[in-house]
């Protein structure tokens, strides 16, 4: 639910804070603008509020050419409030109606068709077709402004199935040919790579990120540095490479990508979010938690945390069943070996940095029964892991939470703690109930649906505390 009276004094401030929790339209122009659009704020008595751009997109309302709400970060609707939603937001994210129909998606999601489009209309504002046609074209307007790919390759990288449906539905969303938007940016392409910006709501705590980064990187494979993340990606049968980097004095990351081509871009996106929490609204948490969660003590804390997400979950649980044979501190170069012996050269190297694919589910399956310098038990473990993913019993992207944890367990025989954090990781779950989280049950439950941030703010917290004490006091 929206505040007029609050909406409205935000928009004629250009207040940031809010930009990307709501989308305003102009009844005069039938134009819908971010609350920092640099355009003269028209009558307040001449403007309504929407929760997302699909919602104004469904009133009749088309985007504005100069805030462009196709940069803005996500909002909490646009998010989805409700498990269902925001499970299907993000398949919509890999393409699940691109092709399929919302029966299908329903049927993916367990519920039916009507009671998914209630849903959507309740908390995003729009039928879930119409969410997914604003995103296809939200990224297609991104890249005909932003890069330098040719008109083809932007309407299938964005989602759609012929040029004939991308002109139609841009003529329809813009008023105008996708030609007409066109810009060149030289800085766009660098040695065939893609550039984009991918926006947030700040702070991004990029410190604590580029520390766990540097914890869990595989040699060879990922790389941090003063330049940002850099790593190599297999994604629908394509290989390739990205880097991210915050902008300095911008919300926002710049996402460099080189793949041969670019129609999985909008999977790549949906990873790179994940992996960084880029959809997190720090500060509405953090508020949230400290006034009905009763955690005002941590709220400068909270304000700093994202979750730890990954590219690719099998990665992590990689490394999970490495820990659990040869310690933290043997991890990473248990799993650089593991990558030099058993992942593939990358054939289009970047212009630096790590030039090997992690090893495939299907590598650690046919592995032998010692793996580089691991014991007979490590091995079995990791193979038993690479069969159930590759065989399809473990589905790391698809899951939901609940599922991928019970897969976890069953298939890969991880003890319920790890498997939580596996999944917490695999799909950025905000209230996943993680090992250590401190408080009554009862109090628990004021800290939904944000419990993984909480866990992970104490241990952060505590952690500090042991390395702060003295050393006798420590030990």
């Amino acid at each position: 639910m929206l505040d007029r009276e609050v909406c409205d004094r935000a928009r004629i401030a250009r207040d940031a804070r809010f930009d990307g929790r709501f989308v305003s339209g102009v009844l005069t122009t039938r134009i819908y603008c971010r609350p920092v659009c640099p355009v003269r704020p028209a009558r307040s008595a001449n403007v309504i509020f929407f929760p997302t751009a699909a919602a104004a997109e469904t009133a009749g309302f088309r985007p504005c050419l100069r805030c462009r709400p196709e940069t803005a970060p996500g909002s909490a609707a646009w998010r989805g409030t409700a498990a269902t939603v925001s499970r299907a937001l993000r398949l919509i994210d890999q393409g699940a109606l691109d092709e399929g129909r919302v029966g299908d998606l329903a049927a993916a999601l367990g519920v039916g068709a009507r009671h998914l489009t209630r849903l959507f209309l309740d908390h995003v504002g729009a039928p879930p077709t119409a969410a997914a046609r604003t995103r296809r074209v939200q990224l297609a307007k991104t890249l005909l402004s932003d890069s330098r790919l040719p008109m083809t390759e932007v309407a299938f990288a964005a989602g759609f199935r012929s040029i004939r449906r991308f002109n139609a539905v841009f003529r329809q969303t813009y008023r105008r040919p996708p030609s007409s938007i066109r810009r060149v940016d030289p800085a766009a392409i660098d040695g065939g790579a893609l550039t984009l910006r991918l926006a947030y709501c700040p702070p991004l705590g990029w410190a604590g990120t580029a520390r766990r980064l540097a914890a869990e990187c595989t040699p060879g494979v990922e790389e941090i540095g003063p330049a940002g993340y850099r790593r190599t990606v297999a994604i629908e049968g394509r290989a390739g490479w990205l880097s991210v980097r915050p902008v300095a004095g911008l919300s926002q990351v710049e996402l460099q990508l080189g793949l041969p081509d670019y129609q999985p871009l909008r999977a790549v996106i949906e990873r790179v979010s994940r992996l960084l929490d880029l959809s997190a609204d720090p500060e509405a948490i953090a508020r949230q938690l400290a006034v009905d969660g009763g955690l005002g003590m941590l709220r400068s804390q909270l304000r700093a945390v994202r979750l730890p997400g990954a590219w690719d979950g099998f990665e992590v649980a990689v490394h999970r069943v490495l820990r659990r044979h040869v310690g933290a501190a043997g991890a990473r170069d248990a799993v650089g070996r593991l990558a030099r012996a058993l992942g593939r050269p990358l054939a289009a190297c970047p212009p630096a940095g790590p030039d090997r694919l992690f090893p495939e589910p299907e590598a650690l399956a046919a592995a032998g029964p010692r793996v580089h310098g691991l014991s007979a038990a490590a091995a079995r473990d990791l193979r038993r892991l690479g069969e159930a993913t590759a065989g399809g019993a473990i589905h790391f992207q698809t899951a939901t939470f609940d599922e991928l944890v019970a897969q976890l367990e069953h298939e890969a025989r991880f003890d319920r703690a790890t498997a939580h954090w596996i999944a917490m990781r695999s799909l950025a779950e905000p209230d996943a109930v993680l090992g250590g989280l401190q408080g009554p049950a009862a109090v628990s439950e004021r800290w939904r649906p944000w419990r993984s941030y909480v866990a992970i703010c104490q241990a952060t917290a505590a952690r500090a505390a042991a390395e702060s004490a003295p050393r006798g006091r420590r030990a």
